[in-house]
């Protein structure tokens, strides 16, 4: 018999599938206001409820080249180079100037991107709705059907973590935008949101270049109504 469980357990599957495709490196919009910004690299998602059975070898997890990024306290001062913006999604946060902003409709909350149009670096914010960083980033890494540890060419370039975050950085090959590299962050706002902020950009580049625009989001990223800084 069909159970209800069942089809809730059909349709959480689904949603993270589409969420999956509507956050891949590759993906652009039109929709969105006026601003700066850009996109991720391959998935992540943000509603599914299945667990990961596979675990990262050793030889999988390389120390990174570039300096993990805690999540600091924002910051209320804004560096040059950098705008501080309002987002329609609910936050404020530094953004490079000239990036361009797009947004984009999940089935559970907004994925924003802001893109450079110069040199095909982006980041992508979007909430989580997983109990812990951790635990959206493991399903999003390795869920059977959609992890984004399934894309060609697919390694590990460094793990951190801390008591309200976690993060890995990878690169991969995209079907369109050739050998990538990504920093997916994942962490606890300051009003107990999970979010997820991930920098992404052409292989060739500086990690530290990739990185920044990451670092500078996370020093500034304030959600409507709460203090910081």
């Amino acid at each position: 018999m069909f159970t209800a469980v069942s089809l809730a357990v059909l349709v959480g599957v689904a949603v993270g599938v589409g969420i999956w495709f509507l956050i891949r490196d590759t993906s652009t919009s039109s929709a969105g206001g006026s601003g700066s910004g850009t996109a991720a690299g391959p998935a992540a998602s943000v509603t599914v409820s299945a667990s990961s059975s596979d675990t990262p070898s050793p030889s999988d997890t390389p120390t990174s080249s570039a300096t993990p990024t805690p999540t600091p306290t924002p910051s209320l001062s804004t560096a040059a180079g950098y705008r501080r913006t309002q987002d329609p999604v609910g936050y404020s946060i530094d953004v490079p100037e000239g990036w361009t902003r797009t947004e984009k409709q999940g089935e559970l909350a907004p994925v924003v991107t802001y893109d450079d149009p110069s040199d095909g670096r982006r980041i992508q914010i979007f909430r989580l709705a997983e109990d812990t960083p951790a635990d959206s980033l493991d399903q999003a890494e390795n869920d059977p059907g959609y992890g984004f540890a399934k894309q060609p060419g697919y390694q590990v370039l460094g793990r951190d973590s801390g008591t309200a975050w976690s993060e890995v950085s990878y690169r991969y090959d995209d079907s369109d935008l050739g050998a990538r590299q990504v920093v997916d962050h994942r962490f606890e706002a300051a009003d107990g949101t999970l979010y997820a902020i991930r920098a992404a950009g052409p292989e060739s580049l500086e990690p530290d270049l990739v990185r920044e625009p990451l670092t500078r989001a996370l020093a500034s990223f304030c959600p409507v109504g709460t203090e910081c800084g």
